[in-house]
């Protein structure tokens, strides 16, 4: 196969789209460098500052961009690798305001205390999330894939696509070799012919694609589309920060009109933001599955977390069921109207 130049750097910084909300394992974070003392409480908006979660070339970078006046309150934003890691981060009282995909929640649900609480949902591309096979590859069907090795990204959305085609193949876990693999260790896999087939995300699918591999399935009709914004507790039981954090939201939604708007002027500005080209992340616009919409919470992402929870509690990756439900909290709804 052709070699994927796509670097550990690009990956970290600019390689995983709205998709990468889920990515789990790349890297750590120094919670006390997300400016804990945030969370005092203030006495105006003027002295609050708003602790939030972002990824490097994602849209909450690109308020400037979009014509988005600044906000009456100061931001504090820090990078993450990772959705799974904004869900620690928010558990440890060290942001208020994060994104990532239906997974993450699962997974600190039980947890003592847990903050996590999930305000809105922002409908997103699923077509980047796609099962990619080596150039060459004889299969042409996930059945062909039995006692083959498959890479994936233990604990995101990664994860749940495995799950669910073995399901629609009427396999199990058993009938393959899962190769659990943080995105940079399953691209030197999937490079070198380690891997007969690869779960994953974002915009390294297009440069794969353009080195030879094959998407053999991409996650439309698998995943819901549903990418969920989340606040801590604590923050929104602060009727100031609240405020603040309703306030974001609204700036945020007009970042997606803007988005939704030029395609093509969203790949130049994040292929300025990240150094990946800028024709990968304007593929990727091309072809996704759905305009980036944020809305208020609904019954029907409700019962979609649901389900995710419940496909993996079946896997037993979960200790035991998740009632849901309670993670999530409407108190943004009329900012997200």
């Amino acid at each position: 196969m052709t070699g994927i130049s796509l670097s550990r750097r690009d990956l970290m910084s600019g390689g995983l789209s709205i998709a990468g909300l889920s990515l789990a394992g790349l890297t750590t974070v120094n919670l006390a460098a997300c400016s804990p003392k945030g969370g005092d409480k203030a006495g105006s908006l003027a002295d609050l500052t708003l602790r939030v979660a972002t990824y490097r070339g994602n849209p909450e970078s690109f308020f400037g961009e979009a014509g988005i006046a600044d906000p009456p309150y100061k931001l504090a934003r820090t990078q993450f690798a990772g959705g799974n890691l904004i869900a620690e981060a928010i558990n440890a009282r060290a942001l208020d305001f994060g994104g990532m995909s239906e997974i993450p929640p699962i997974f600190v649900a039980a947890q003592p205390g847990n903050q996590v609480r999930i305000v809105g949902v922002l409908k997103g591309d699923v077509n980047n999330q796609v099962l990619l096979v080596p150039k060459g590859s004889p299969a042409r069907d996930f059945k062909d894939l039995k006692g083959k090795r498959i890479g994936y990204v233990k604990a995101t959305t990664s994860h749940y696509i495995l799950l669910r085609l073995l399901q629609e193949a009427g396999l199990s876990w058993s009938d393959i070799q899962p190769v659990a693999l943080s995105p940079q260790d399953g691209l030197a896999a999937f490079q070198s012919g380690a891997l007969d087939a690869w779960v994953i995300y974002g915009v390294i699918v297009y440069q794969a694609r353009e080195a030879g591999a094959r998407v053999l399935r991409t996650a439309l009709g698998i995943l819901s589309g549903n990418y969920l914004i989340t606040a801590a507790k604590e923050a929104l039981d602060d009727p100031l920060r609240l405020q603040a954090i309703g306030d974001y939201v609204s700036r945020y939604k007009k970042v997606f009109d803007w988005i939704n708007a030029d395609g093509e002027r969203w790949a130049r500005v994040r292929e300025q933001a990240t150094g990946v080209k800028a024709a990968y992340y304007a593929q990727e616009f091309k072809e996704r599955s759905s305009p980036y919409i944020l809305e208020p919470i609904s019954e029907a992402a409700i019962a979609s977390e649901q389900a995710v929870a419940d496909t993996f509690a079946a896997a037993k990756i979960i200790p035991g069921a998740v009632d849901v439900r309670p993670l999530w909290d409407d108190r943004l709804s009329s900012f997200l109207k």
